[in-house]
Parts: C-alpha cells; structure tokens; sequence
C-alpha cells in the first residue's frame, strides 16, 4: 500500500498531491507533482483576519507537502491599490511568521512579491490567443445598449446576463467608433464540475454562465483572466481561497479549458463569523492583523486560533505550529464557518505568553511599557521587567496587560479608589512604624520584608493582610498587584522607604 503521507492519492479527491505512472515495457516511474499554492490579496486596505487565515492554511499546507507557498498582490485596481497597503499587509504576514518562497525582487521586478498589475500584458496576450483558437470574440455592444437589455430581462423576470448577441457576428458588423471588448465564448450547453477539497463535487449547468469579459474597452484585463493566467504562469497546484470566490470558480475553470490549461485542485474555506452570526467584520472587534499585533497577542497564538477556525485534529486545543505542519491537510477542515471567540482567543495567548521565557518576553513586552512610560527604559528597566514576570505572566493575557501590571516598578503611581481606601489613618501608623524597622534591616530581601510585616501583624494582633494591603497600596497606588514583598524587593529598599514616607505624609 502507498503511503498517503508521502504525497500519494488514490482515486477520488482527497489534499494529496497527484500521481502520475509513466509506465514502459520495463519500469514504472512514479512523477510526484510538488505543491504550489499562492496567497493573493487586493492591497486596498489592511490584512483582514480572514485573510491571515487563507494564508496560514496556504503556508502549512505547503510546509506540510514540502512544497512552495508564493506571495501574489492583486494590485490592478490602480485607484484602491497604495504601497502603503501592500506594505502593511507584508508586515502581517511577517508578523505572523508566513515565509514565502519568491521573495527575492530580482525576479519580481523589484519587488518582493508578484505584481498583477505587471503582468497586465501577458493577460492580454492569452486573451488574444483565445480570439484566435475560436474561445473568445470581440463584442461591439455599447454600455447603453446592454443597460437596455438588463433592463428588459428584469421586467421580463429572467436572470440578468450578456444574451450573446455578438457572439457569431463577423467583424464586419462592427459599428464604428466603438471599441469592443473581449468576451470568452463559454459553452452553453453541459456543465461545469468543480471538485473541492473542502466543499466536495460542485456541478452548474452552463447555461447559467454567460459569456464573461475578459478585457475591457480600454485594453484592461479583467480579474477573472488575469488569476487564472497567474495561478497558470506561476505554477500554482491548488488554490486555496474563502468560499465567498466559489462562484468565480467555475467561471475560472471555464478559461482554464479554453485554453487547454490543466486544472489546480480547489479548497474553499468557510467563512468566519462574529459571536452574532454575521459576517466578522469591525464592529465585531478588531479585523486586521496590525490591531491584534497593537493590542498585545502573540503570533503564535494568532496562529493557533486561526487554525482552529474550520479545522481541528481530534480535541486538540493548544497546537504549536511545528505540530500544525505535521499533522495539517484538508480532511480537518470543515464545511460550517466558524464564529471568531475573543474569549477563547485570550486563552490562548495567555496559554503562549505563559510559555514564553522571561528574557524573550521582556523584550517583547518593552515597547507596550515604553509607549504606557512615554520614556524610554535602560538595561537595568529591562532586567527589573524580566526579573518582575514570574510574578505578572500568571495573571494576564495580553502583552498590554504586562506593561500595565509592571507600570508601577517604573512609575510612582496616584493611588486609585481602592488604594486610596486602604491607606486610612489606622494603616499609615502601622506603616509608619514598618518602615522605621525596614530601615534597620542589614540586608533587603522579599524574605526580611516579609517576616518584619508577619511578626508585626501578630504583635498587634492583626491579620497579615491588614498591614500588607494599605502596603501595596503605598507602593503600588493599587489595590491589586503582583506579590507584594516580591515587588519591594525588585523596587529596592530606597525606593520603598520614598514611597512609604510619600503615603504616610
């Protein structure tokens, strides 16, 4: 028996790559086809979610194949497409951690990615190719006169689609002063069959498909020609896209027969929800990956939640990417979107900045600390954060969160309600008296300050809250915080005497 995992399929659909038996009078060669997929975004705006999810399942299916994941912007809508666009989204994709394998600009025309709108000319020229092997005309119907015919299918009931009145006349009917566009002449008769990884066997009559422009009037490509001669040009064995492209596909698949082209195989993922139902969109939350990044997650545990979205591996929750690689295909994806969980998301990053080391996470969490200090923090601020997050990492979620819970080794913070409350008249005598001992104290460990505020307590006949509080009060201007004795010793035993004298004062 083959085995599946190297990439062998038997018949049917399934996400493993094609085999190919070249057979003679004296052996058989197996032909493995290497994976190719793209990730193709419009650079009219940020990196949605949904889209860092299309790309994550592109990127593991192809580490998971041993093949190439390449990097396409689709960039022919000059009016929406900005570099400042293009760039953001480069950044997500970093930022996710997402490698692609053509990303060398001297091969891209400069640039680290392939360019659709470079392309422009090649489109045309299959066009071309596909007026003179006969699966595409020129059509001379001017706006008004299509306008016309839409108007009369609708009062007539009937579906709004180009009737085909150019499709066998000669260019010699040809009304001057028009400039015709280019239409593919589809077959209208028998269907149209797509087999998808995720959706299964998809058929739609032809007759319901009209014959689709493939170049405008003014000499452009449309979008529909242009991907497919891209995912042809580049090689591309699988397109793996959103199913809200479904219908374009069988479109697609049509201009992949006119010209005689092989197929990719096809995966559609559902859509992702927000908590309603709806569609994820802003008012559900932050939709790009930019915000996710501002707002403190790790990638890794982007990467982890958006794998979940559709897919899964048993019960599996907490799948580290190297696990992800080995373990992805298509067979885990299924049918029903999934609803984007914030709550399951922090769980998540929590989970990661839990595993993080100490020294890598400081570093992570400092620019979060500096923009809350607005200053700068040395060697010795990033020693005293490392040294401060066994104590913070149990207690947060977001790398926001750390700076906030570490704001006070650096700042001396105005008390807030609760600490105000805390630090009554009673509770400054007792910390008055407190720091006339930690004065005294040889050497200022956690250990000493601990002890010093336990037989305190017990001398006075109070519990050890009852001066430990209004003291994290003092230090802290809060009424909850990281270990307190820990912390004194972190602040150092100058600074804590300042802050007792400035709250008993």
């Amino acid at each position: 028996m083959l085995d599946s995992q190297a990439g062998f399929t038997r018949a049917g659909f399934d996400d493993r790559m094609p085999l190919r038996l070249l057979l003679s009078n004296i052996s058989c060669v197996v032909v493995i086809m290497s994976v190719v997929v793209r990730f193709a975004p419009s650079p009219t705006g940020y990196l949605h979610i949904g889209g860092a999810r299309t790309a994550l399942f592109n990127w593991l299916y192809a580490k998971h194949m041993g093949g190439k994941f390449l990097m396409r912007v689709e960039d022919t809508d000059r009016e929406r497409s900005t570099p400042e666009s293009v760039q953001t989204i480069l950044d997500g994709l970093t930022w996710l951690g997402f490698d692609w394998d053509n990303n060398d600009p001297s091969i891209n025309n400069g640039k680290p990615y392939y360019s659709q709108f470079d392309m422009c000319a090649r489109h045309v020229e299959v066009a071309r190719q596909m007026l003179a092997n006969g699966t595409a005309y020129y059509c001379y119907a001017s706006p008004q006169e299509l306008e016309a015919m839409r108007a009369e299918q609708k009062t007539k009931g009937l579906p709004q689609r180009y009737d085909g009145r150019w499709r066998d006349r000669p260019a010699s009917d040809a009304p001057e002063g028009v400039k015709p566009v280019i239409r593919l002449k589809a077959p209208q008769e028998g269907e149209t069959i797509v087999n998808d990884l995720v959706m299964g066997s998809v058929t739609v009559q032809n007759a319901q498909l009209d014959d689709m422009v493939l170049v405008r009037a003014d000499g452009t490509p449309t979008y529909m020609l242009a991907v497919v001669v891209d995912d042809h040009d580049m090689g591309i064995t699988h397109v793996i896209r959103g199913d809200d492209h479904f219908t374009n596909t069988f479109r697609q698949v049509q201009i992949y027969k006119a010209m005689g082209w092989d197929l990719p195989t096809f995966a559609h993922l559902p859509l992702i929800l927000g908590p309603d139902g709806a569609k994820f969109s802003k008012r559900h939350g932050a939709p790009s990956v930019s915000e996710y990044r501002d707002l403190g997650y790790l990638p890794e545990a982007i990467r982890n939640y958006l794998l979940r979205l559709c897919w899964g591996h048993g019960d599996d929750e907490i799948i580290p990417t190297s696990q992800a690689i080995e373990w992805f295909d298509f067979g885990g994806v299924g049918r029903s979107p999934a609803r984007f969980d914030f709550a399951k998301l922090n769980h998540l990053n929590a989970h990661y900045i839990g595993q993080t080391e100490d020294k890598e996470l400081a570093a992570l969490a400092k620019p979060f600390l500096e923009k809350l200090l607005g200053h700068e923090i040395d060697v010795v601020g990033l020693a005293r954060l490392e040294a401060a997050l066994p104590d913070i990492k149990p207690r947060v979620h977001l790398l926001t969160e750390i700076a906030t819970a570490a704001q006070f080794y650096f700042d001396r913070l105005e008390p807030d309600e609760k600490a105000r409350k805390l630090l009554s008249p009673e509770a400054k005598g007792y910390l008055s008296d407190l720091a006339d001992q930690i004065r005294q104290l040889p050497t200022f460990t956690h250990e000493a300050v601990e002890d010093i505020f336990r037989t305190y307590a017990e001398r006075q006949g109070l519990k050890l809250g009852a001066v430990a509080q209004p003291f994290r009060a003092a230090l802290t201007g809060r009424g909850i915080s990281p270990p307190i004795f820990t912390a004194a010793a972190l602040l150092g035993k100058e600074e804590v005497l300042e802050r007792l004298d400035m709250a008993c004062c």
